[in-house]
């Protein structure tokens, strides 16, 4: 990341530059909130699935053919038979909680039905997800935060305008993190209902 620091400039600039480097954490977010959908299956809770696909870790979406034909079913048609067992194991591994039918063709995900089990399980994945979240956001703070005291340690801005920078700094995270919690907070309003 590089910041310009200009004693007297505009904030603007300044600004901006953060909510680009903050952008990218939330629209990651908003992306695995999509997949955590609740009760209706969409190829959108597996696509991303990282598969070992002779040797090298690819998207599920890169390996095969992926279809919703039902509200309740999932269906996995691979391009190589071959890698239908690393497939098994990969949705086996992950968070999704079903378990993989294959019939030496095709793989069938049936989804499971909305018990309180499973509202407990999605409201664990999404809370997980938020605090993966607002980490990336903190992390993004720490290092403009630092890029802010070196400029100042090395006098090519003030302790004023330092101090101006480090509080327009908190201010945008403050607001990205009230949007990750929104954001988190509909989801949950989501699965509750569900």
């Amino acid at each position: 990341m590089k910041l310009e620091f200009v004693e007297g400039g505009s904030t603007k600039v300044f600004e901006k530059a953060i909510e680009t480097e903050m952008d990218p954490h939330i629209k990651h977010f908003e992306k695995e909130l999509l997949k955590l959908r609740t009760g209706r299956a969409h190829t959108s809770l597996i696509e991303d699935l990282k598969v070992n696909c002779y040797g090298t870790m690819m998207s599920l979406k890169d390996i095969a053919a992926l279809s919703a034909p039902d509200v309740q079913l999932l269906v996995i048609q691979p391009w190589d038979k071959d890698v239908m067992p690393e497939i098994e194991k990969t949705i086996t591994a992950s968070d999704l909680g079903m378990t993989p039918l294959n019939d030496g063709t095709v793989i069938r995900l049936q989804i499971p039905r909305m018990s309180s089990s499973r509202r407990d399980d999605l409201a664990k994945i999404l809370s997980k997800r938020l605090e993966e979240c607002k980490i990336a956001i903190r992390n993004v703070r720490k290092d403009i935060h630092n890029a802010i005291r070196d400029a100042e340690k090395t006098k090519k801005i003030s302790e004023d305008w330092s101090k101006r920078l480090q509080d327009i700094l908190q201010k945008i995270v403050d607001k990205t993190i009230d949007l990750s919690d929104a954001l988190a907070k509909k989801k949950e309003d989501e699965i509750k209902a569900l």
